[in-house]
């Protein structure tokens, strides 16, 4: 009796339940993405509903999705972790109302996602060129020159740690150049995760900074003067440092057992 090679019984089928890879359709894939986007979408969305505690108000974040928003990028990918994280934050954003200016901002988040999820996968060229643009509006923006420098100090730092990694990568210490610097990190994941989760949400501090000083929504907005804007700068000089370092630590004790699950790699070349 023979038996028909085709379908789950062909070799070709068993070969690929091995492998666990019985299929790899487009279709399939379009499945998994949206799934992998409504899951996260979920996840950002409960973080960004629930309010932070009053002594967070000074900072960038009034909500807790700082601590999703990096591991959401790192995880799916640039463009898909930027989806997820924009859905999730539209629909916090409506549960917990805090104006309609903040609509503006909170597309600070899907940008520090997608720079998380670029970094992390060693794409640093186009990341050093937006923080350097964004850091040249603000000191070129007079109303900036008022404020006390070092109410960014954690920016800097950022900043400065990105561009060494740059020139690093390159043995001529070119900065154009940055090939190979996932082969450096893939034996410290710890370190690319937590260098990743950094850059993105400076960049999404840069993003949010760029509205509110270069773009002038601090006057039109919100008619904040200098003098406002210089015990904003304190405050967040504190507090804002404080949340990077929960989102840090929280994120690498979630991201070390998730990125362990299978499919969970899909969008590595997102």
């Amino acid at each position: 009796m023979r038996v028909k090679k085709s379908g789950l019984c062909s070799p070709q089928a068993l070969n690929s339940l091995n492998r666990g890879t019985i299929d790899r359709s487009p279709s399939v894939r379009t499945s998994s993405a949206i799934a992998r986007i409504a899951l996260f979408s979920a996840m950002n969305a409960v973080f960004d509903s629930v309010p932070g505690i009053p002594q967070f108000q000074t900072g960038v974040w009034m909500s807790w999705v700082f601590i999703t928003e990096p591991l959401t990028g790192v995880i799916l990918g640039p463009r898909q972790g930027a989806i997820a994280v924009l859905i999730g934050v539209l629909l916090g954003h409506f549960v917990n109302y805090r104006g309609p200016a903040e609509f503006l901002f909170m597309m600070g988040a899907p940008v520090g996602a997608m720079i998380s999820g670029h970094v992390f996968r060693g794409r640093i060229r186009g990341v050093a060129v937006y923080q350097t643009a964004l850091l040249a509006a603000y000191f070129l923006t007079p109303v900036a020159w008022e404020l006390p420098i070092w109410g960014m100090w954690d920016t800097y730092v950022a900043y400065v740690l990105l561009m060494w990694c740059a020139l690093r990568v390159s043995k001529r210490f070119d900065v154009w150049s940055f090939r190979g610097l996932i082969d450096r990190w893939k034996d410290r994941p710890t370190y690319r995760l937590l260098f990743s989760a950094l850059i993105g949400l400076e960049s999404d501090i840069l993003f949010r900074i760029f509205l509110f000083i270069p773009c002038q929504t601090y006057s039109f907005l919100y008619g904040f003067d200098a003098e406002t804007l210089r015990y904003i700068w304190m405050g967040g000089a504190l507090v804002t440092p404080i949340q990077v370092a929960i989102s840090l630590v929280a994120g690498t004790l979630v991201a070390t057992r998730l990125t362990s699950l299978t499919g969970i790699h899909e969008s590595t070349r997102d």
